[in-house]
């Protein structure tokens, strides 16, 4: 019990010492051990690192997962080291709705039918950030949320204590300039014509007291100086680490660039070929008999994505097995042909096919056999094959 106490106390005066010190050098009333540039230096960009690291790491949880609500649910998960439960993405979500709605609203009707091919496209969408979601949180955010937790955590802890040797340190120089300055004080002779006789004798005994004193300093001071230093070091390569961290990060940006990289292209290919699928670009979609395409390998791609996809290319005028139709022999019906405006620009794939404007009118029939998405649009003396959903049928 008396060691407790007498470690207590000593914990104590030591607390009020550097207490004191911090206050006065607050104050500009005691003088502060400062450190040399290159270590300063490390401390800035040890400070930067953990400031920006902090920001990426929540701005990244933002984007993989924008509901707060599911952030802090995921937090508390790993907080209590419990397995997070699987959560239906987004997209996911929205293929089950929409397959659901074409089996009650009509599985074959026209809209039915584009309710469930864009449901299995959501589908494979949300498969595909589930994946991605997966992949930045192994490869980009557990390291971030390390470095954080762990190296940051063993640099802040060293540096407080460094910060507590160099209070150490300080106090003891202003404690050894208190006793020198003491020490020379009582070392000076009264005067003899002046003062008593018992004066000599208990400036002689000050005297002793503070040589003590200077050289109990002395020795505090060399001990705290020891210290200090070994602690600097100790400091010094932890922050010069850092550099390793910054190479580390860099390695897993580069992986959550490709997992990103990835994700995307899938996106593109999943939604390029619903779009060939529907026979038109990115609008209000129709349904077409062609069944839905199998998802597309997850490999990442090798060239860029096109700026705008192409539309549907190839469309029979007759049964496979049958030969094709030849336009200029193919005379318009007596009854049945109507008016179009057309949406979209088209551009012919080839020979058959009618190039179009978007606003343009042209008139357009079908022909027995046809491929109930196509059409043939007349245009002046032009004829050619159209598909029906770059029109707006009129009368």
């Amino acid at each position: 019990m008396d060691f407790n106490m007498k470690k207590l106390a000593s914990d104590a005066g030591i607390f009020f010492t550097r207490a004191v010190q911090f206050t006065e050098e607050k104050f500009g009333q005691a003088e502060k051990t400062e450190l040399d540039a290159n270590f300063e230096n490390l401390l800035a960009r040890a400070d930067s690192t953990k400031n920006w690291t902090e920001k990426i790491l929540r701005q990244t949880e933002v984007l993989l997962q924008p509901n707060p609500s599911a952030r802090v649910e995921e937090f508390l998960y790993e907080k209590l080291d419990r397995k997070v439960p699987s959560r239906v993405t987004n997209g996911e979500l929205l293929a089950q709705y929409m397959a659901e709605a074409a089996n009650e609203l009509g599985p074959t009707t026209p809209y039915g039918k584009t309710l469930i091919k864009v449901a299995e496209a959501e589908k494979r969408l949300g498969a595909a950030e589930r994946d991605f979601i997966h992949m930045a949180s192994i490869n980009f955010l557990t390291p971030l949320r390390n470095f954080l937790e762990g190296d940051w955590k063993t640099i802040s802890k060293e540096r407080r204590l460094l910060q507590n040797r160099r209070l150490d340190l300080d106090a003891c120089k202003a404690r050894l300039k208190k006793a020198k300055a003491a020490e020379a004080k009582a070392t000076t002779v009264p005067d003899f014509q002046e003062t008593r006789p018992r004066n000599y004798i208990l400036s002689a005994i000050a005297s002793a007291l503070w040589n003590d004193e200077v050289d109990k300093a002395e020795q505090e001071l060399r001990v705290a100086q020891t210290e200090f230093d070994r602690q600097a070091e100790v400091t010094r390569l932890l922050l010069e680490g850092i550099s390793s961290t910054h190479v580390n990060h860099l390695r897993c940006l580069h992986e959550f660039v490709e997992s990103q990289t990835t994700y995307y292209a899938q996106c593109y290919r999943h939604m390029l070929d619903l779009q060939k699928q529907l026979g038109r670009f990115p609008g209000t979609f129709v349904g077409t008999t062609e069944p839905a395409s199998p998802p597309l390998s997850s490999t990442s791609p090798t060239t860029t994505a096109a700026t705008m996809p192409v539309g549907p290319s190839v469309a029979g005028l007759a049964p496979p097995g049958e030969a094709a139709l030849r336009l200029e022999e193919v005379a318009p019906p007596a009854s049945g042909t109507r008016k179009a405006r057309v949406l979209y620009d088209y551009e012919a794939a080839d020979s058959s096919e009618l190039a179009l404007l978007a606003d343009e009118l042209i008139t357009v029939y079908s022909l027995p056999g046809m491929d109930p998405d196509w059409l043939i649009g007349e245009r002046g003396n032009k004829k050619g094959k159209v598909p029906v959903t770059y029109l707006e049928l009129l009368s």
